[in-house]
């Protein structure tokens, strides 16, 4: 698939990450267009995950927070840990994307899930490769 329409920012902290999306839900961006990738978990947190409670997603951790505040926004999300990444979470259109990678057989070439999925979306492999190394170092992708 060659797409021309997609576009992934990279953010070094969470703040940033928050920041984008908010600046983009005032701007009236279609949200359900959106997506955010982070790592949900550092390991010096001492409880870690995420339950559904009465319709709301609740987090623990570090960032429980910022994925707390932004599972609202969008249309659903997944928790999935990746070899060589780690855990992470995924909200937006890009949770069915990577989901689907799993169930499907899209997972090859040397790509995870997380690549496989973006790589179904028109993204070169050369930009999936910083894209993990994005992830890998605790920042996050907004897409």
């Amino acid at each position: 698939m060659d797409r021309s329409d997609i576009a992934i920012a990279r953010y070094a902290n969470h703040t940033l990450a928050e920041n984008a999306v908010k600046s983009l839900a005032q701007a009236g961006f279609d949200m359900t267009q959106l997506s955010v990738i982070g790592r949900g978990y550092h390991t010096e947190d001492k409880v870690i995950g995420f339950y559904n409670s009465l319709g709301r997603i609740q987090f623990w951790g570090r960032y429980g927070a910022f994925w707390g505040a932004l599972w609202g926004l969008f249309s659903g999300g997944i928790f999935i840990t990746i070899p060589a990444i780690g855990p992470i979470v995924a909200l937006g259109a890009i949770s069915s994307v990577i989901l689907s990678s799993l169930e499907g057989a899209l997972i090859g070439g040397g790509l995870s899930a997380l690549g496989a999925a973006l790589f179904s979306i028109g993204v070169p492999k050369d930009s999936i490769i910083e894209y993990e190394r994005t992830l890998a170092a605790d920042g996050f992708l907004v897409s």
